[in-house]
């Protein structure tokens, strides 16, 4: 296994995270974890060198801290940094931050948490918190020793990023992370600029949900055409390794065989080792997953703001994410499950102001029109 530095600070972490979001279930039910394959894999994880772990308060309805609990039994605790998040978007009053992480102790059954992170940090959220006083929070619970490095994790525009980034003094972040996602939420320019100033950078969704992972043909065929000898899921995980400032790789895990994969590509990735020509590789896979779009939506913006809320390019991409990926029920769940309802396509009231607009010259109204009819699970 390969270790790097986590920021600042002095000691090191696995490039490989083990993240606790996507454990293996019993039938179709995401909140029945089978415990005794979950708690198999961590330590499995752990025994290989994965020195870093993380979940969250609502990862399986609420029951992965418990068996990350469970499987960190035995002496494990003592091995690996512990990674949860604040579910801040329940938070209403500044008690229920410490009554969270009070909850979340007792669930891992530890008496701290070494990596607590603030979760899915957007603009609304970050201003709710702000107002609550989050910071003497956070400085309580570290003066208390219930937690010991505080960070965040982030979904939303750039912008909204940086100001996160340069309101605290953080020990690190999370961000969603790949190469289809370069120019994504905080993407590669928000990766460089928390590595400047010190802040470790946790990657999440590196194979973006497993999408990644079960390539097109059209792709596998340029990936084979470069002589390597690399699969998807390693060709993913090269291109993010390959940024000095990432820290750890966190990889939802789901079987013990996906834990040996990744253990074993983990333990030969370092930083700013892919060539030019392994880089003009990955350039033409972006280019042709763009082809694969059936909807030429740039995402260049000049449509919005759109005046009734509907989020265009973003419903557009989700729309186009079933195609390139061939993951139909990957975008219906993204759609609407992930994507807030005001900024959905059937909140479009047809007032046409969008279309002069676009440079693509798209018939929006009636694109989304299709988004939906074919993407709601109301319509579908």
């Amino acid at each position: 296994m390969k270790y790097r530095k986590f920021g600042k600070h002095d000691f090191e972490v696995s490039l490989l995270g083990f993240g606790a979001m996507r454990l293996p279930i019993i039938g179709n039910d995401e909140a029945k974890i089978d415990e005794d394959k979950a708690i198999e894999m961590i330590r499995y994880a752990i025994d290989h060198g994965v020195n870093y772990v993380d979940t969250a308060y609502p990862y399986h309805h609420g029951n992965s801290e418990y068996v990350v609990g469970k499987a960190l039994k035995d002496g494990y605790r003592e091995k690996v940094k512990l990674a949860t998040k604040n579910p801040v978007w329940l938070v209403e009053k500044y008690e229920d931050f410490e009554r969270y992480l009070d909850e979340q102790l007792k669930k891992l059954d530890v008496d701290h948490i070494d990596m607590y992170l603030l979760h899915a940090l957007n603009k609304d959220r970050w201003q709710k918190i702000k107002e609550l006083n989050v910071f003497k929070f956070l400085e309580d619970a570290v003066a208390k020793g219930k937690i010991k490095y505080v960070g965040f994790s982030f979904h939303d525009e750039r912008p909204v990023f940086l100001e996160i980034v340069d309101s605290y003094d953080w020990d690190f972040c999370q961000i969603q992370l790949n190469y289809r996602d370069a120019n994504y939420q905080a993407g590669i320019t928000g990766l460089e600029y928390a590595g400047s100033k010190g802040i470790a950078v946790v990657i999440m969704e590196p194979l973006k949900g497993g999408k990644l992972a079960r390539v097109p043909k059209k792709i596998q065929d340029i990936f084979n055409s470069s002589g390597k000898n690399w699969n998807p899921v390693e060709w993913s995980f090269r291109w993010i390794a390959n940024f000095p400032q990432v820290a750890t790789i966190l990889s939802g895990m789901s079987t013990l065989d996906q834990v040996k994969e990744n253990v074993e590509i983990m333990s030969r990735l370092e930083p700013n080792s892919l060539t030019d020509e392994e880089l003009k590789v990955i350039n033409q896979v972006q280019r042709a997953f763009d082809s694969l779009a059936v909807i030429d939506c740039t995402a260049c913006g000049y449509c919005m703001p759109c005046p009734n809320g509907v989020d265009i390019p973003r419903n557009f991409a989700i729309y186009n994410e079933a195609f390139m990926y061939e993951d139909w029920e990957g975008s219906r769940r993204a759609y609407n499950m992930f994507f807030p309802e005001e900024n959905r396509a059937n909140k479009c009231i047809q007032c046409g102001e969008c279309e002069p607009k676009c440079p693509q010259n798209l018939p929006i109204i009636e694109l989304l029109k299709k988004v939906d009819k074919e993407l709601s699970w109301q319509s579908s």
